[in-house]
C-alpha cells in the first residue's frame, strides 16, 4: 500500500473542508516516532497538535486504557456514573490555578469545552456579550469560530457569526501592538459599541496557538483581571493547547500572578483519546441548571482512565522540567540558525511550546512561502513540522515531551539542514 494510493481514495471519500498538512498515512507510532504505510520513519514534532505530550502509545496510558476496556467502555455518566470520573474532576480542581473552590465538567473536544465555558459564563452573569482577541483560536463550531480571530480558513464561507462577540487586538511587540494598545482597544469598545455591564466574559489563550504562538504578556493578564473585577466580567483562559506541561508548568496560567475564573482543557489531557473539560470557580460552574451541561460521550470512561495515567506520567517523569529543558535547547539551536538566516525574525515561547517566525529578507513582510518550504523540506527528510500564524509564516514545534535526547538531536540536525536547503535554493 502506498501513500499516493490512499491519498487518491481520500480525495474521493473525504470532504475537502478537512485540511491536510501532509500526505503521510500512519501505520504505527511510538514515543516521538511514526512509521507510514510504506515503512518510512518520521520524527513527530506535531504530537497530534499538542495532544500526545506524553508520547505516542505511552505504556502507562495504554495499560490504563486496556484495563478500562476490559471493565466497560461506555455507560454515559449522566445515566450510570463511575468513580474515576469524580476522581479526575477532583484532581483537576486541585491542579488548575486559582486559590478558590472549583468544580469541573467533562466534555469531548476543545471546541465543546469553549462552548460550555461561554454557556456557564452567561448563566452565571446573566449577560450575553463576549470579548475575544485577534489571532485567537477557539474551535470550529459556530461559537468557536465566532470567537476565533482569524477569517481564513475558519470563518470563510460560513455566513453570519454568532452575535455579541467582539474582538480586540492581541499584543505582539513584533507587530507593533502593545499591551497598552490591547487594553485601550477594550476601553474604546466600551465607549463606542459595548456597555461593559453586558459583558459576560473575556476569553484568551495564555499563548496563542493557531495565531502564532504569541505568549500573553504578564501586564496584559493583570490588566484583564483588574478590568474584569471592576465590571463583574469573568476571565476565561483557553488552555486547550497550552495545558498539561507543554509550557513548562502543568498549566500556562501558573506563569501569571492572577487566576482565570474558568479554564478550558483538552488536547494533552488524555494522551490521544477524545476528552475535554472546563474547570472553574464552584459558584460559577454551578450556575447552569441540571441537564444544561454535559453530553453523551462527555467524560467517556476510556478517556478518563487515560487522563489519570497522563497526570501520573507528567508527575513521575517530571515532564514540566523536561519541557523547559527541551525548549531551552531548541531555542539555543534556533537562535544559532537565526544569526545567519535573517528571514527568521523571532524565536519565542515558554517551555516546549516554541515557534520561529519568518519574514522576507528585508524583514518587512510575512514570508509564508519560505515557512511552508521549510516544512515541506523537513517532511521529505523525515521530520514532521506544523505551520501556524495569521499569515502562515510561523513554524511551531510541538514534539512529545518524552522525546529521547538522541531523537531530539537528530531532529535538530534535520531542521537545520532543511532551513539551509531552502535558504540556499
Amino acid at each position: 500500500m502506498r501513500n499516493s494510493e490512499i491519498s487518491t481514495r481520500r480525495d474521493a471519500a473525504i470532504s475537502r473542508g478537512v485540511g491536510m498538512q501532509t500526505q503521510v498515512y500512519v501505520e504505527r507510532a511510538s514515543g516521538a516516532e511514526v512509521w507510514d504505510v510504506e515503512g518510512k520513519r518520521y520524527i513527530d514534532f506535531a504530537a497530534g497538535i499538542a495532544v500526545v505530550n506524553t508520547g505516542h502509545c505511552h505504556p502507562k496510558v495504554m495499560e490504563a486504557v486496556r484495563r478500562q476496556t476490559e471493565a466497560f467502555t461506555h455507560t454515559c455518566h449522566q445515566v450510570l456514573p463511575y468513580e474515576n470520573y469524580i476522581r479526575l474532576a477532583e484532581r483537576l480542581n486541585d491542579k488548575v490555578p486559582g486559590d478558590f473552590d472549583k468544580k469541573t465538567v467533562f466534555v469531548t473536544t476543545g471546541a465543546e469545552a469553549v462552548e460550555n465555558a461561554i454557556k456557564v459564563a452567561r448563566a452565571a452573569t446573566g449577560r450575553n456579550a463576549i470579548i475575544a482577541f485577534g489571532g485567537g483560536f477557539h474551535g470550529r463550531t459556530f461559537m468557536g469560530m465566532s470567537l476565533t480571530g482569524k477569517v481564513a480558513p475558519y470563518k470563510k464561507g460560513f455566513g453570519a457569526m454568532m452575535p455579541d462577540v467582539f474582538h480586540v487586538p492581541f499584543p505582539v511587540d513584533l507587530h507593533g501592538i502593545s499591551t497598552k494598545d490591547a487594553l485601550a482597544g477594550i476601553e474604546k469598545l466600551f465607549k463606542a459599541d459595548l456597555d461593559p455591564d453586558r459583558v459576560a466574559a473575556i476569553i484568551l489563550e495564555p499563548v496563542q496557538g493557531e495565531g502564532g504562538f504569541y505568549p500573553a504578556p504578564a501586564d496584559l493578564m493583570r490588566g484583564l483581571r483588574k478590568l474584569c473585577d471592576a465590571h463583574g466580567i469573568l476571565l476565561i483562559a483557553d488552555e486547550v493547547q497550552t495545558g498539561f506541561a507543554r509550557t513548562g508548568t502543568l498549566f500556562a496560567m501558573e506563569g501569571y500572578d492572577v487566576p482565570a475564573d474558568i479554564t478550558t482543557l483538552a488536547k494533552g489531557l488524555a494522551g490521544g483519546l477524545p476528552l475535554a473539560a472546563l474547570t472553574g470557580r464552584a459558584e460559577v460552574m454551578d450556575a447552569a441548571a441540571p441537564g444544561g451541561l454535559g453530553g453523551t460521550y462527555g467524560g467517556n470512561p476510556l478517556g478518563i482512565a487515560a487522563a489519570h495515567a497522563v497526570l501520573d506520567v507528567i508527575e513521575e517523569e517530571d515532564l514540566c522540567n523536561r519541557a523547559n529543558e527541551l525548549g531551552s535547547r531548541l531555542k539555543q539551536r534556533l537562535n544559532a540558525i537565526r544569526s545567519r538566516v535573517p528571514e527568521m525574525v523571532d524565536v519565542r515561547g515558554p517551555g516546549f511550546m516554541i515557534a520561529a517566525e519568518f519574514n522576507t529578507a528585508d524583514g518587512k513582510a510575512p514570508n509564508p512561502e519560505m515557512t511552508n518550504a521549510i516544512r515541506a523540506e523537513a517532511l521529505s527528510r523525515g521530520l514532521v513540522l506544523l505551520t501556524c500564524g495569521v499569515y502562515g509564516n510561523v513554524i511551531r514545534f510541538l514534539a512529545p515531551l518524552t522525546i529521547p535526547d538522541d531523537i531530539f538531536a537528530e531532529a535538530m540536525d534535520i531542521l537545520e539542514a532543511s532551513i539551509d536547503a531552502v535558504k540556499g535554493a
